[in-house]
């Protein structure tokens, strides 16, 4: 699925904090932001300033799980799906 998008930075939980994943967006120059595991034996700098945005991600995603018909994907139709996600997440801003 990364393979579709380009993001500029890359924000995720330090589960993500894995070889693989790192050097393929590394090499892609995307910048992360990833803590670093524990067991780390050289732990990368994170900017946590970045990482404290990914709960608003988070919480945004909480709230729109919340809303039945998205939470269990009533309409089967791709085009139907996203745009009651679109129609949620505009009520949904407009708190």
């Amino acid at each position: 699925m990364l393979d579709e998008i380009d993001p500029e930075v890359f924000i995720a939980h330090k589960a993500y904090d894995a070889g693989p994943l790192i050097e393929k967006l590394e090499e892609r120059g995307i910048a992360l932001v990833i803590p670093s595991k524990k067991n780390r034996i050289f732990p990368r700098k994170t900017r946590f300033s970045i990482y404290k945005k990914r709960n608003i991600i988070e919480r945004f995603f909480a709230t729109l799980k919340q809303f039945r018909g998205i939470a269990t994907r009533y309409g089967k139709l791709k085009s139907t799906f996203i745009a009651a996600v679109q129609l949620v997440s505009a009520v949904i801003g407009g708190n």
